[in-house]
């Protein structure tokens, strides 16, 4: 059994919804203090209960009295199984939350600081009141705000920072895994697939995404397109919770033949816009499609993009590992995962120490670095 760093008061709660990435996470910070992954862990052991009546309950087998601890979830983590009345539930992104707080509640005010890491912020998408409905996520982040001793808030790429307008007591850190995703882009494209690129916003939500990816390709070896999408919807019906999109409008430069189109957005969910947006841009006879985004969901399965694949409609899906994706998932060719623990990890150690984490946030000089690198050697 691993040890607790003594001389060192950070320590990691990690649930069984982030465990995975929780593991590798712990494996850098002992790395970045130099300790033996072997025989040390900063992860706080801790057991949850899962009651047949519904309730859950955490409790921390360890001390945790001056600590700077660091809470991990991911809401996103639907195969946690439980038991209630009988039959078999998984875990939703409300039990993942109550379970956060039972977490937090634990520990008893004892830890010095407390740090909520949570990558896919929970009600991400429900940031703004628009008929008689609540503001979910504002009003958790009012909730977590308002608890004793909690220092900071990390997530990654929010859908809208503006929700941390909610809180007013706890750092709130929107962090990009714009350059970690790039790295692996990059790195996988020839020159020859990069020399022209239309980056495409799937709609008007997405745009900002898209100009990150459009300026970090700011290089004399690429020609830049840039194009946007926008969704007509049928606001008479609801359909599984959203106004069915009845088409979608390109707005950008019509003659595309051969280019290399990356697609951006913080998340897939169903897919269903992004099969519009590939068909209407293989219409306009781009030659390589890539869809980049942070999480995917996969909410209707992979069927579909199996499908697409398959016809050679597009040609990779680009995410991170910072929300859970199946295990029968991720072996699918046109798949990238990118790991995106070291750069969790470096966000900890800087908050940790009271270090400036301003270069992991606006370094947008190292995927154009990356760039020139490929053309110069393959130009070699």
């Amino acid at each position: 059994m691993k040890e607790q760093v003594e001389n060192n008061n950070l320590r990691l709660m990690v649930f069984k919804s982030a465990s995975e990435l929780g593991q590798k996470i712990d494996e850098h910070l002992l790395d970045m203090y130099g300790l033996d992954k072997d025989k040390y862990t900063f992860i706080i052991p801790i057991k949850e209960n899962f009651f047949e009546d519904g309730h859950f309950k955490v409790e921390i087998n360890d001390t945790v009295r001056g600590t700077d601890m660091f809470c991990l979830t991911d809401i996103g983590n639907y195969s946690v199984e439980y038991k209630m009345h009988g039959m078999i539930n998984h875990t939703s992104p409300n039990d993942l939350i109550v379970e956060l707080k039972d977490g937090i509640g634990a520990s008893n005010c004892h830890a010095k600081n407390i740090n909520i890491v949570m990558p896919l912020l929970y009600a991400g998408r429900q940031h703004r009141r628009n008929t008689r409905e609540n503001l979910l996520c504002g009003m958790t982040l009012r909730e977590i705000d308002e608890m004793s001793r909690i220092k900071s808030f990390i997530t990654f790429d929010a859908h809208d920072q503006g929700v941390e307008h909610a809180i007013h007591n706890m750092e709130f850190d929107n962090i990009f895994a714009t350059n970690a995703i790039l790295e692996r882009l990059i790195g996988d494209l020839s020159a020859n697939r990069l020399k022209k690129l239309v980056f495409v916003a799937p709609d008007n939500g997405a745009t900002g995404r898209r100009n990150v990816y459009l300026n970090s390709f700011n290089s004399k070896f690429i020609h830049r397109e840039a194009g946007s999408f926008i969704k007509q919807r049928d606001y008479n019906n609801l359909v599984d919770g959203k106004y069915p999109v009845i088409a979608h409008e390109y707005c950008g430069n019509d003659d595309l033949d051969g280019y290399t189109a990356i697609v951006s957005d913080d998340m897939i969910s169903s897919g269903g816009s992004m099969f519009d947006v590939i068909l209407e841009l293989k219409k306009r006879n781009v030659k390589y499609i890539y869809l980049v985004t942070t999480y995917c969901l996969f909410t209707k399965g992979i069927d579909k993009f199996k499908e697409l694949y398959e016809q050679k409609m597009f040609d990779g899906v680009y995410t991170t590992n910072l929300s859970y994706i199946p295990e029968e998932y991720q072996k699918e060719k046109w798949l990238h995962i990118c790991d995106c623990s070291k750069l969790v990890a470096e966000v900890i150690y800087n908050i940790h120490n009271d270090l400036s984490i301003s270069y992991i946030l606006r370094d947008k000089s190292y995927p154009v670095k990356l760039v020139e690198e490929k053309f110069m050697k393959e130009k070699k």
